[in-house]
């Protein structure tokens, strides 16, 4: 499920060979976006493409260089995405895509003036996201723990007691699993109770963890870890089962095996946890800021969507409960 915070999917590629001056300015974007933004690779392989396929429709059209890119190229671009059936949000992130791009390009003095405020901005439908109830995620994590407590050998009680470290600190924390899979031992403040994370755009920010998270992660550290560690595991908290650092594919396949041995009615994965820590926490009395806060997140209107979630679940639960509802 797509919402604000997913990094952008992947993008049409061109379609043709970019004339020097436009592949310059592509590769020079890309820097840009590794070097000074510290976007995630994913992002920027998505940015990358967008602004490829931007170029090449400009390219068809007579464009040889950034200068000559105008407001009509970038409308004629989307119109062709919209055409071939793009998403309304799709469109949305590749304008953004545009803007961003004509900016840069602005600020290098290729583009006399900058189109991209001109293409408006597409306004999005916010879906709101999968959360699990507490009592459901109460039984994922019980459940993964007895599976922890139970295991046979010593291989499967590693990974059993890794699995429940990563489930308790994603559900405690709200952090991003990309943020999960950079942690160290050194990322814990064990007497303050909090995580040092480092999130998008390379900002660190502290988090507190509760003592059920701080206590299974102990139990991976002293029991599991030393099974999967191998001499170039190097500092990261989580391994693999080979002894590389976990990675966030792996993270997002252990929550969705875990929510399914646990029989959750959702299916969700890293980011549904996320979802379901931040409704939790404003259920239970926290101020949007903190939330905010804890979630990183730059703007407090993307930790808005979590009002509403506890808004509808108030709803829900009044037209179940009440009689005359």
């Amino acid at each position: 499920m797509k919402n604000a915070e997913d990094p952008p999917g992947p993008a049409q590629p061109p379609a043709l060979a970019l004339p020097p001056a436009l592949e310059g300015a592509l590769a020079a974007f890309e820097r840009h976006l590794r070097a000074e933004r510290s976007l995630s690779p994913h992002t920027v392989r998505a940015y990358v493409g967008d602004i490829g396929s931007l170029l090449a429709h400009a390219h068809r059209h007579g464009v040889e260089a950034p200068g000559d890119l105008a407001a009509t190229h970038l409308r004629g671009w989307l119109a062709s995405q919209h055409a071939s059936g793009a998403a309304r949000t799709t469109l949305a992130r590749r304008g953004a895509a545009a803007r961003t791009f004509t900016a840069f390009a602005h600020r290098r003095n290729w583009l006399a003036t900058d189109p991209g405020p001109r293409l408006g901005t597409l306004k999005t439908r916010r879906s709101l996201p999968h959360i699990l109830r507490q009592a459901e995620i109460r039984a994922v994590l019980d459940q993964a723990a007895h599976q922890a407590k139970n295991a046979a050998h010593a291989n499967e009680a590693a990974v059993a007691l890794r699995d429940t470290a990563v489930l308790e600190l994603l559900y405690a924390t709200g952090i991003r699993v990309s943020e999960l899979c950079g942690l160290t031992p050194e990322s814990f403040d064990h007497g303050r109770r909090t995580v040092r994370v480092r999130g998008k755009g390379d900002k660190e920010r502290t988090v507190p963890v509760g003592v059920p998270a701080l206590r299974a992660v102990i139990r991976w550290q002293r029991r599991g870890r030393p099974v999967l560690a191998r001499q170039d595991s190097g500092t990261a908290l989580f391994l693999g089962v080979r002894g590389g650092r976990l990675d966030p594919r792996t993270a997002r396949r252990i929550v969705h095996q875990r929510l399914g041995e646990a029989a959750a009615t959702r299916d969700t994965g890293p980011h549904g946890l996320r979802h379901t820590a931040a409704t939790h926490l404003l259920e239970g009395g926290a101020d949007l800021r903190s939330v905010q806060e804890i979630l990183g997140h730059s703007s407090p209107a993307t930790t808005q969507i979590y009002t509403h979630v506890s808004i509808e679940r108030l709803k829900s639960s009044y037209r179940q409960a009440h009689p005359r509802a």
